[in-house]
Order: structure tokens, then sequence, then C-alpha cells
């Protein structure tokens, strides 16, 4: 199954690829790390820890501590896929993620990407 080949690569692989894709339309790392922590309640070092610990996309999202409230509040469609018609919780984070990571790139001021 396909989803169990994205929840098995190492988040820390899948992490870069978000890096290169902010820096190339003039985002930072600072901001693409606030909006992982928003997301997923790590903190700085936890964030840092997981990155380094080589963790599977699976472990990451299992082991965070609190997905942000307000997460419910992301809509729209990625790759295509309505995020409103994701039925698995684990695709669903990792969908909200690549949401964000879009709205950062295309440029959406942080205090919106947050959903404050």
């Amino acid at each position: 199954m396909a989803n169990q080949k994205v929840f098995q690569m190492d988040f820390g692989k899948i992490y870069e690829m978000y890096i290169q894709k902010v820096e190339r339309k003039g985002r930072t790392k600072k901001e693409l790390d606030t909006i992982t922590m928003w997301l997923t309640g790590y903190n700085e070092a936890n964030l840092k820890k997981q990155l380094d610990s080589h963790v599977t996309v699976e472990e990451f999202y299992t082991f965070a501590p609190q997905i942000h409230p307000n997460a419910v509040k992301i809509t729209g469609s990625i790759c295509g896929v309505r995020i409103a018609d994701i039925q698995d919780p684990l695709m669903l984070n990792i969908r909200y993620l690549d949401k964000l990571v879009d709205e950062l790139a295309k440029g959406k001021d942080i205090e919106k990407i947050l959903r404050k």
C-alpha cells in the first residue's frame, strides 16, 4: 500500500525537501520550524532530536506532543486531494504539514498560516 511506504520514510529526508522548497521561495528554515512546531507541539530541541534520530514519518507524528487543535481549520487541497476527504488520521497530519509548507512557500503570512 502506498501509504505504508510513505509512513516508513525517514522524516528528516522529507524535512530537507521542505527546507529546499521554502528557501527557493525566499522563506527560511526558522519559519518552517515555526509552522512544524505549531502543528505538532514539538519544541525546538525535540524537533531537532526527532530529525537527528532519523525517525520514520509514522514515528514523527505518533510521538508528536499534540497536534494543534486549530489544525482542523486547515482546508483546501494538497496534491490534488481535498484535505476534508482524507480519512486516515496519520495521512491527514502529513497533509496538514504539506499544506502549511505550501502556504509558506507561496508567501502567505505566518500569522495566517498558524490559523490564529
